[in-house]
């Protein structure tokens, strides 16, 4: 079996609906934002303060490079699609699922997240980082699963039905 790459915006879902979905199919579960932590040891925020987002994304880019072999559920940064070297490396690797979630519910659901430095910004540029990212997750997508009002094991359960 090869990796199946969740992808999708900040707060879809891909960290809870991937450790669940890597259960069920019993795969390994590789966080990559985790990865990127433990093999730099500095979280996130911290490589964003020192190097700002183009450090984080080559760090990002050298972790993806290091688990497309792993034959797991990965669970992707938001901006993974940010290059397209990224898409080349998961087309060929795995099976991209694109979880979608309506903004609201991403509002929602990160309002007291202070571990997110893109979203810790004014409310028109996140807007805005979402609706940029949108057209990109939808064209590199294999499978579109809306996650919208929907619990972590019905979107497994969706996952599973569409990649098999």
């Amino acid at each position: 079996m090869k990796n199946i790459y969740l992808i999708g915006f900040m707060g879809s879902g891909k960290s809870s609906v991937g450790k669940r979905l890597a259960e069920r199919l019993q795969m390994p579960f590789i966080d990559l934002d985790q990865f990127i932590e433990e093999r730099n040891e500095k979280s996130i925020p911290d490589i964003f303060a020192e190097g700002g987002e183009a450090s984080f994304r080559k760090y990002e880019a050298e972790a993806l490079s290091a688990v497309k072999n792993k034959d797991a559920v990965i669970a992707t940064g938001g901006g993974i699609i940010e290059t397209n070297d990224n898409q080349t490396v998961m087309e060929n690797s795995g099976s991209i699922v694109y979880l979608h979630t309506d903004f609201d519910s991403i509002i929602e659901r990160l309002q007291d997240d202070p571990n997110r430095p893109l979203w810790n910004q004014d409310h028109k540029k996140r807007h805005a980082l979402f609706e940029k990212r949108l057209p990109t997750y939808k064209e590199w997508a294999d499978v579109t699963v809306n996650t919208t009002d929907r619990t972590v094991d019905e979107i497994v359960v969706q996952v599973v039905d569409v990649i098999k």
